[in-house]
């Protein structure tokens, strides 16, 4: 279940890293002990050693993956979040990153609670549902969705939990997480301003980065 969506469509900087991936290595302190969850073929393992120079491990469903992950050089092993988290000690990483692939998990809430008991942070990355294409997509077109960063059709997409910033927000509330930072990027991979009311981003954020916390 939990191999990262094939996202090499989502905006890419001058340097041709994902701009997704690169503010979730900005949030990342350097020398940090991290653990990539769904992690893909390695590219944000391997943007994290070059930039942060952490410790870096990952797990990913797919054999091609792992494969084309330890070609790289990167610790990751085979492994599905939605079962093999729950194996992991408390407090064993700093940082516990699942990115674009919050959607494709069975069940999001019980991820999100082990990366939490077992990173001192979280930092997650997804689609937002809400966006006004996809509002719009639903309303007159009547049909499932299909857009740069959501671009499956209804039959094929490995997402089978679609949610909306607001969503998210409303989950981190639920289960008492500490939001410590959130970026929300329009469809060119810029950042909305950041005293815009949640509104504002769920109709107008393309997709959504949050580093989160325990409380307490």
């Amino acid at each position: 279940m939990l191999s990262r969506p094939d996202t090499a469509h989502i905006a890419r900087n001058s340097g041709g890293a994902r701009v997704d991936l690169v503010l979730v290595a900005d949030m990342v302190e350097r020398g940090a002990k991290v653990l990539d969850v769904g992690c893909g073929d390695g590219e944000l393992l391997r943007l994290l050693a070059e930039t942060r120079d952490v410790d870096g491990r990952g797990i990913e469903l797919s054999r091609e993956g792992v494969n084309d992950s330890v070609a790289k050089g990167l610790a990751v092993i085979q492994g599905d979040a939605d079962t093999d988290l729950a194996d992991y000690p408390d407090d064993a990483f700093d940082y516990v990153i699942l990115s674009q692939t919050l959607q494709a998990t069975r069940h999001p809430r019980v991820v999100l609670e082990h990366m939490l008991r077992i990173g001192r942070r979280a930092i997650v990355s997804f689609p937002n549902f809400g966006h006004w294409k996809v509002r719009l997509q639903l309303l007159f077109a009547g049909h499932m969705p299909q857009t740069d960063i959501l671009p499956y059709s209804w039959y094929d997409t490995p997402n089978i939990h679609h949610c909306t910033i607001k969503d998210f927000v409303q989950l981190c509330d639920e289960i008492g997480v500490k939001m410590e930072k959130a970026v929300a990027l329009n469809a060119w991979g810029s950042p909305l301003r950041l005293n815009a009311p949640w509104w504002f981003w769920n109709l107008f954020g393309e997709q959504a980065v949050f580093l989160l916390s325990r409380e307490g």
